[in-house]
């Protein structure tokens, strides 16, 4: 008993330990100080190795005891990117955030395939090990982490998110009624291949993405009339979400610019971000977009 009393304790100290998070944070997501860089560096080195094991895994070219020494070197990445994950979780003030998040589910993707396959047993579930095993390639998106512009690039499709929605919708209405039309068309000419609707919406997502596979083509010359104008559309709406995106990470960068450093008057500094990234001052509050009218942004503030 006295021996799981003073275990409890230390379990007790360890989850308290103000002091050991903080240094577990600096060095998990601070990339400034050298154990950050140096954990960085090693991170990014396990992440393309485990997705070169992957690819070298499909392949079928090596000898089984190559596969065993690969699958050995896979437990290994496994466990460090296990211990990386189960680290963020630790230090972290509000773990449920970083876990319901984008990069918390790619980190959790990343070790969980492997843990799955030492409980699913069976010849009949060999191809389930394989389909989870093969969403490790998933740790290619840990890279992301490391790219200075990829928070930019994330708040501006978050932003973007609701206006693309709107145009994917409006494109779906469109890409429906033209395979209808095309089926109306269509449908009973002698050997046409839209035979059904789903077919002909087929064949409107295809040509209106000027994609092109050429396995269902019109045959009337009203179809081909019809293919042609389509063609034409897609031309005209494909550049649609590039330019939504465009323009809110415009804005966004212009935001960036406004943050500067009230000590080393430097600027370039997330939206969110509390503290310079070059000298550690803490940063002033972001001030309102003065570019759009007081009613939207006294919406984006409540």
């Amino acid at each position: 008993m006295k021996y799981f009393s003073t275990l409890r304790q230390r379990w007790h100290h360890f989850l308290h330990n103000e002091e050991l998070k903080q240094k577990i944070f600096s060095i998990v997501f601070e990339s400034d100080t050298p154990q950050g860089k140096l954990f960085d560096i090693i991170l990014i080195g396990s992440i393309i190795l485990s997705v070169l094991l992957v690819i070298l895994e499909s392949m079928h070219i090596f000898p089984h005891s190559a596969y065993l020494a690969l699958r050995g070197l896979e437990y290994l990445l496994t466990l460090i990117f296990t211990m990386e994950y189960l680290a963020r979780i630790y230090c972290l003030k509000q773990p449920r955030k970083y876990i319901f998040s984008f990069f918390g589910i790619v980190d959790l993707l990343a070790t969980l395939p492997v843990y799955l396959s030492f409980f699913l047993h069976g010849s009949h579930y060999l191809l389930v090990i394989r389909a989870f095993r093969l969403i490790r390639v998933f740790r290619i998106f840990k890279l992301f982490t490391f790219i200075n512009e990829g928070n930019l690039l994330l708040r501006s499709l978050w932003i973007s998110a609701p206006k693309i929605f709107i145009f994917f919708f409006f494109v779906l209405i469109l890409v429906t009624s033209m395979g209808t039309v095309m089926y109306a068309i269509e449908g009973d000419a002698p050997g046409s291949q839209f035979n059904n609707i789903p077919n002909s919406i087929y064949w409107a997502i295809v040509t209106m993405t000027t994609v092109g596979y050429g396995d269902i083509t019109p045959v009337t010359p009203t179809g081909r009339f019809l293919s042609a104008v389509i063609m034409l559309i897609g031309y005209t709406i494909i550049a649609v979400p590039t330019g939504i995106v465009s323009a809110t990470m415009v804005s966004e960068h212009k935001k960036r610019e406004k943050r500067r450093c009230p000590r080393c008057h430097r600027d370039g500094h997330d939206f969110e971000a509390l503290y310079c990234k070059y000298c550690g001052a803490r940063l002033r509050k972001a001030e309102p977009d003065t570019d759009k009218p007081q009613e939207q942004r006294d919406d984006e503030h409540f």
